[in-house]
């Protein structure tokens, strides 16, 4: 598989909760590639978590330092990048994604409100229906979602170990062939 990628970084895009982490970090594995999430990054390098950048910056300043974020990753090599699931919304990102292999990962909003109900570390979440909230998110950004090389559709019943073998066995048909100029 690496032979086929030649050291293309894969970006994992979709909504919070949809696995990005825990599937990239396999996904990595399996490949041999090295892992990074954007956000956890972003809290390496802002020197605080998520929430609260949002609560003492802003979103703004949250996106901004998104962007600052991929731009460096993103000149890596064999690489799984796995991303905020705003990343999409700045067009300045989709430079970025564009360098390498953009993955979606489309969760149903049930599924999605299910492993997110107890969790209270999405600064974006902060509403008392979670299911409104995040069918919002999804129809705000689905377009932008659907711009990914390749989407995988996932369902409540598969496995991190299933996800994965389908994204090995879909990346052979969606890789150009490299270009020889030799060849006629």
């Amino acid at each position: 598989m690496d032979k086929l990628l030649r050291g293309l970084n894969i970006y994992l895009i979709g909504m919070m909760g949809s696995g990005k982490t825990t599937v990239g970090k396999f996904l990595a594995h399996k490949l041999e590639y090295r892992f990074l999430d954007t956000d956890n990054t972003i809290e390496v390098v802002a020197q605080k978590s998520i929430n609260k950048i949002f609560e003492e910056d802003g979103e703004d300043v949250f996106r901004t330092l998104e962007n600052r974020v991929l731009g460096e990753v993103s000149s890596y090599l064999h690489t799984v990048i796995s991303t905020g699931g705003g990343i999409v919304l700045k067009s300045d990102n989709w430079a970025h994604l564009r360098d390498g292999m953009v993955i979606w990962l489309d969760v149903p909003v049930d599924t999605l409100v299910d492993r997110l109900q107890h969790d209270n570390t999405r600064p974006l979440l902060k509403e008392t229906d979670l299911k409104e909230k995040l069918s919002n998110i999804l129809e705000q950004r689905k377009s932008l979602y659907q711009q990914a090389d390749i989407t995988i559709s996932v369902t409540r019943e598969q496995s991190t170990d299933d996800i994965v073998t389908e994204i090995i066995r879909v990346i052979p048909s969606k890789v150009k062939p490299e270009f020889n100029p030799n060849l006629n």
